[in-house]
């Protein structure tokens, strides 16, 4: 019987220390190698993630996705202010005087229509823009990404205001840097759509009621990651 008892005991004893498969389960992490890669991001409060922490603004966000991806890419560079019209960046890139990078995103033309309502200009103005960005992508237009303007009608901010002109305006702006994106061979990323769902989902913005929030923010970087990686690999 004594014998009988110790045995139980013993069995008792290895069955609660011995490890679950679970608890002793390790996940690898992405292997990154190779060189840095860079990437130049260009634009307004949109880009540099006005109201939002730094590492909720879209590429920060989509940097971190791209390391998840295997691709050791460094911590974004930035040209972009609140408020900067296509005017303000273009002074402001040929002021800096960056270098050249691996990639480049391009975000900009809600100023141009907020202040000055005017598509011809901004034409012109982008295709500058454009051409300057495909210059500091090392002059691979397949490495610069356009992306759309946001709608901001939906927001507060536009409360008491012409909404539906805004709407028709921002479409104006963005049939234009889609045009232009597709004549210079550009990948382009409509993100504007995603921003209008901000109208039934206010955490979609920030918490000035005009700029998105980081939530909006990873959505477009969760869209930017895979077209990104290919030329990144």
């Amino acid at each position: 019987m004594n014998k009988l008892l110790l045995l139980c005991c013993c069995s008792l004893l290895f069955a609660c220390t011995k490890k679950s498969p679970a608890s002793s389960a390790y996940i690898q992490p992405p292997i990154v190698t190779g060189p840095v890669r860079t990437w130049l991001a260009l634009g307004d409060s949109y880009t540099i993630g006005q109201a939002v922490d730094p590492a909720e603004r879209f590429p920060a966000l989509a940097s971190g996705m791209l390391k998840q991806n295997g691709i050791n890419i460094g911590t974004p560079d930035y040209i972009a202010t609140t408020g900067w019209t296509s005017i303000s960046l273009s002074n402001a890139i040929t002021a800096a005087n960056p270098a050249k990078h691996d990639v480049v995103s391009l975000l900009i033309g809600v100023n141009d229509q907020y202040q000055t309502h005017d598509t011809t200009g901004y034409r012109q103005r982008f295709s500058v823009l454009l051409s300057k960005a495909i210059q500091l992508a090392n002059g691979k237009s397949e490495n610069v990404f356009v992306l759309s303007i946001p709608d901001y009608s939906v927001t507060p901010f536009a409360s008491g205001r012409d909404t539906a002109r805004i709407r028709l305006e921002i479409d104006w702006f963005n049939d234009i840097n889609k045009t232009m994106a597709a004549f210079f061979n550009c990948p382009y990323l409509d993100i504007t759509s995603s921003t209008r769902e901000a109208k039934n989902d206010l955490s979609l913005l920030a918490y000035d009621g005009l700029h998105p929030s980081g939530k909006e923010y990873r959505r477009w970087a969760e869209k930017l990651t895979p077209m990104m990686l290919p030329v990144l690999k």
